[in-house]
């Protein structure tokens, strides 16, 4: 039927109604047990009134002969006020614990990232280092490890003290790593899968990054199996114990103890539900097996570029811009798996997230940024090399799906998943 304002009107059908439902579920996520309504109120004109005195007050009261000082308030008000809009405009995403404000403002800050890589990517090689320089003046002295260290030297040396030596802050952060990625993925087969897809990733580009160069006993045994399995084995004795929960949420205002409402409050910190995750199984497309390959070549990508940024940029691995790298990358690689896990296992779900596909911009755009300031590092690239570790990847990809879906039909659960379990999986 035409309509009088020049457009035709169109009835909502069951499939659009069906799908809108779902991607909301991963993209603007309801919280659903409301304890305290001031918490959960918009407030948005008490939140423009602090917004605005707090600027009249940094603006007529701070001393401004300092021109560096002036920068960095300027720069840091500009963020604050970004984030502040971050909470008022931006999606919830898949998870609404501790408060869907604060997964707002972790899309904000991933937003914020991804505009600074697509400004830095527009510089040139001296603009870059004035910017880190003015960031940090030390940097001006920072040096690359690969040049002041040596690696897999005397392999065929192996004592308990050159083994121990090597439990290290570096070894626990394998560990604790590999925890938190085991909490996101919850599947063995697909951790075990990218931790070998990932030294034979470091065997691959060993050519280009020194540091990569291990004795096998190191990446063997120190890496996959102990420090890497350990990780995995905890991440998914916590999964397990989470997904034999149940969850029911009382009320703050129904406790009447002082030790019940601090426990209810702490409380608020842990996940809502907690569902079964199933990657694989034995009816699985050849769209289904592409997405969990991309997903590991994602996944490697992000992980070698925390590797050549601090190699083409020059900074240590222990500043303030590697670290701060890595536990953001974290941060925002949790609401990321969530999405898309979901559109890659509903089949209600037409597109990804909003985080997600930010998180694959931030990626790309980091590998361009390596590539375009280290033309001299990737002109020595043996293009085999690149090509063998793709067609290894999938092969392993192949194996992970063979060897899960085996597991499946002899040992897993028989009954079939509902889809409000994938609608819920993984918050």
């Amino acid at each position: 039927m035409a309509s009088g304002y020049g457009y035709e009107s169109r009835t909502i059908g069951k499939d659009d109604v069906n799908y809108r439902m779902h991607f909301r579920m991963i993209n603007e996520q309801q919280v659903e047990d409301i304890t305290l309504d001031f918490f959960y109120k918009p407030h948005t004109i008490t939140l423009l009134t602090c917004t605005v005195l707090s600027l009249m007050y940094f603006a007529f009261t701070r001393d401004e002969t300092n021109e560096d000082a002036n920068l960095w308030v300027g720069l840091i008000l500009v963020l604050s006020f970004f984030l502040v809009i971050s909470v008022l405009a931006f999606p919830n995403g898949p998870f609404t614990r501790p408060h869907p404000a604060i997964w707002r403002i972790v899309f904000g800050l991933s937003v914020l990232y991804f505009l600074f890589l697509v400004f830095i990517i527009f510089l040139n090689w001296e603009q870059v280092k004035n910017v880190m320089y003015w960031l940090d003046p030390n940097l001006r002295y920072a040096t690359r490890e690969a040049d002041i260290m040596e690696y897999a030297v005397n392999c065929h040396v192996i004592t308990w003290e050159r083994i121990l030596s090597h439990f290290d802050i570096f070894a626990f952060s394998h560990f604790w790593g590999w925890g938190m990625k085991a909490l996101l993925i919850r599947s063995y087969g697909l951790c075990w899968t990218i931790s070998i897809t990932w030294e034979l990733t470091e065997l691959f580009f060993m050519h280009l990054l020194p540091n990569f160069a291990e004795c096998w006993w190191d990446q063997l045994i120190l890496d996959i199996l102990l420090c890497n399995g350990g990780g995995i084995w905890m991440g998914m004795t916590v999964c397990r114990f989470l997904e034999m929960r149940t969850y029911h949420w009382a009320s703050i205002k129904d406790i009447h103890t002082t030790t019940g409402k601090i426990k209810r409050a702490a409380l608020q910190f842990t996940p809502a539900s907690w569902t079964y995750v199933r990657w694989f199984d034995p009816k699985s497309s050849l769209q289904r097996v592409t997405g969990v390959y991309l997903f590991m070549i994602i996944w490697q990508l992000t992980e070698l570029n925390t590797f050549f940024l601090k190699h083409i940029f020059v900074f240590p691995a222990c500043h303030a811009l590697s670290w701060c790298r890595i536990l953001f990358i974290g941060i925002i690689t949790a609401p990321t798996v969530r999405q898309y896990y979901a559109y890659l296992t509903d089949t209600q779900c037409k597109r990804v997230g909003t985080q997600c596909w930010v998180f694959g911009a931030i990626a790309f755009l980091e590998a361009l940024a390596c590539i375009k300031f280290g033309m001299e590092l990737f002109s020595k690239t043996q293009v085999l090399y690149v090509l063998l570790w793709l067609v290894c990847v999938a092969l392993i990809t192949f194996l992970c799906l063979y060897g899960m879906v085996w597991y499946a039909e002899i040992y897993g659960p028989k009954e079939k998943l509902s889809i409000w379990s994938h609608i819920h999986s993984m918050q």
